[in-house]
């Protein structure tokens, strides 16, 4: 089997596929986890149902989905930032939201007319199919988000656990949310190419919330959601070369098979459940 994996490493579409999902690992990793602290979920599942339609009518343009991804997804952040607890309020308008843009997206692959296999790439996504200006595209996004990150991270994190405290400390909660969101939609649309946008959710969340069943403290759940992130997305990768299924099916099994053992692990192992 080494014989086999090391074949495979040698063939570019396996390594760009391994670069990009390191990426979207990394990203959502560490974003997912401030999306759990926040308890704003919420957003993550809503920004890919919206990336969805973004990226069906960048295919019917000929544009790249990822392209049409950030223009919708980062659009509806910033629209969800500025309207901050009024959406998350309103279970009405989220689910009309999604409605909607699930058929807008299926509005715009009916017209059209091009390789069929693109719409389930924008559904399930096409990691294998990643080309490495695409990685290069995706590394550049991601280091900027990692750059706002750095610079606003203790304040989101104050003003996450304590808004109003840090409301009375003069930090512009509004601006705040805006700047997360926008970062939200980039990692919800890089996570897009790993899994697809009806899974994305798993990519964003699934290693944090992981990390946080077993972690007590920030900085070793963050670092324990980054290792879970890379750890599942190479696996998955790697799995789908050695037995010819969908990368997705084997991400998501590994979170999901991760679930239950620390589920059980802390239900049954730990005095408490945290």
């Amino acid at each position: 089997m080494i014989d086999t994996l090391s074949t495979y490493l040698g063939y570019d579409f396996v390594r760009n596929a391994l670069m990009a999902g390191s990426l979207a690992a990394l990203l959502g990793a560490v974003v997912g986890y401030f999306v759990i602290i926040r308890n704003v979920a919420f957003a993550a599942h809503a920004l890919s149902h919206i990336g969805f339609a973004g990226a069906a009518a960048a295919a019917l343009l000929g544009l790249y989905p990822l392209q049409g991804m950030l223009l919708f997804t980062i659009g509806a952040g910033a629209f969800m930032g500025i309207s901050g607890d009024k959406l998350n309020r309103s279970d009405m308008a989220i689910g009309m939201v999604l409605s909607l843009s699930l058929g807008l997206g299926a509005l715009f692959l009916s017209f059209y007319r091009g390789y069929a296999g693109e719409a389930q790439a924008i559904l399930f996504g096409d990691i294998l199919g990643v080309s490495f200006g695409q990685v290069v595209e995706m590394a550049v996004l991601s280091v900027l988000c990692f750059a706002g990150l750095a610079f606003f991270a203790r304040r989101l994190l104050f003003a996450s656990v304590q808004p109003d405290l840090a409301e009375a400390r003069g930090l512009s909660l509004a601006g705040l949310a805006v700047a997360f969101m926008v970062i939200l939609a980039i990692a919800v649309s890089l996570a897009s190419q790993v899994v697809g946008v009806l899974l994305t959710f798993a990519l964003v969340i699934a290693p944090a919330g992981i990390a946080l069943r077993l972690c007590r403290t920030f900085w070793s759940g963050m670092i324990v959601s980054i290792l879970l992130g890379l750890v599942v997305v190479w696996a998955g990768i790697l799995l789908a070369c050695l037995t010819d299924r969908p990368p997705t099916f084997w991400i998501t099994a590994l979170f999901f098979v991760l679930y239950l053992a620390v589920e059980g692990y802390v239900r049954f192992f730990t005095r408490a459940d945290r």
